[in-house]
């Protein structure tokens, strides 16, 4: 995939929009459609690395209430010619189609590997990935085997949204807070991951979320490893402009 003169491909993740409440992350929902509207006029490209909703469950014929601002703007970009890629994270596993037909954006489930300018990339949200993190492993195996996915369908919407948003803020080993700090190299399992990966295949980026930490560790000569933060605390993103990817914060 070649980029176009003059534009530019942009990498974000973990917002948690409905977190702790859907009222009290209204002003960052905004921040982020600001951000939005901002790059639609030189973005080629953005690739939303999961976790935009603390919560997201789609029933047949209902999805959950709020966020028309994000859906909008998504929308426009992507009426636009913006192409939009998602990749779940471990807050929006249960999606089925809405992204898809609503808003012509493809939904991953599994890191992918790109080709941008000659560039390669490894990108994904990476929940799950490396050799710790054995109990969200054990849960995601729960959350994502089709009978309990048909069970939690049974539920009215208005029990089943109450309720899974309740546990998707309550619960740490859900939602990852509990290693929100810097654990050194050694102790990053995402880091070993793409250590693992980069000697199997080289790739120039590895572009993930999850760990809610604004990270860019070198992982060779040639090769860097990019945590994207988070829309919570440090309102971050990546930008590469056809030659270089950059960490950078949105401050407006």
């Amino acid at each position: 995939m070649n980029i176009p003169e003059g534009k530019k491909i942009y990498f974000a993740s973990d917002n948690h929009l409905g977190a702790p409440t859907r009222e009290a992350s209204v002003y960052r929902e905004k921040k982020f459609v600001n951000w939005l509207d901002s790059i639609k006029s030189d973005a080629f490209a953005i690739f939303l690395l999961g976790d935009l909703f603390d919560f997201w469950f789609e029933y047949r014929h209902v999805i959950p209430k709020g966020f028309a601002r994000t859906f909008g703007k998504l929308a426009e970009l992507s009426d636009m010619g913006v192409m939009i890629h998602y990749f779940v994270g471990n807050h929006d596993l249960w999606m089925n189609g809405y992204f898809e037909e609503e808003l012509n954006i493809p939904v991953f489930y599994q890191p992918k590997a790109y080709e941008f300018n000659g560039k390669s990339f490894f990108i994904g949200h990476g929940d799950g990935l490396g050799p710790g993190d054995k109990g969200y492993k054990r849960m995601k195996k729960v959350f994502t085997n089709p009978v309990a996915k048909w069970l939690f369908r049974w539920l009215h919407p208005d029990l089943g949204i109450r309720l899974a948003q309740y546990l998707s803020v309550k619960n740490k080993l859900i939602s990852g807070e509990e290693d929100v700090k810097f654990l050194g190299e050694e102790n990053e399992w995402l880091v070993q991951y793409c250590k693992e990966k980069l000697r199997q295949e080289h790739r120039d980026y590895f572009v993930f979320g999850h760990r809610h930490l604004p990270l860019e560790i070198a992982l060779s000569e040639k090769s860097t490893y990019i945590n994207l933060g988070d829309w919570i605390t440090y309102f971050t993103y990546a930008e590469f402009d056809g030659k270089n990817l950059e960490l950078k914060t949105f401050k407006s």
